[in-house]
């Protein structure tokens, strides 16, 4: 029974330590960039602007369908709010 808690001991200690050592060594990697003579930064070419997409005005009505709407629906009611100038 002691050899079997003792054996179980000894590969937890070794995975521990293992894991321990692979970690910075794995991170040390990860932030080294090597620089050489070749890596110069180039011109980069002046790109043409891509252009604009149209706007869609959805069911937005012209100025003329709203005189018209306003002037049909405003008939015989008050001249006030968005009436007011349309109802005779």
């Amino acid at each position: 029974m002691k050899t079997r808690h003792f054996a179980w001991t000894l590969v937890s200690v070794g995975l521990g330590l293992g894991l321990l050592a692979a970690v910075p060594a794995s991170g040390a990697t990860d932030n080294f960039t090597a620089v050489t003579a070749t890596d110069k930064p180039t011109k980069k070419t002046k790109q043409a602007k891509a252009p604009k997409p149209p706007t869609d005005k959805g069911s937005a009505e012209s100025k003329a369908e709203r005189d018209k709407r306003l002037m049909r629906e405003c008939r015989g009611r008050p001249n006030a709010g968005a009436c007011e100038g349309y109802a005779h």
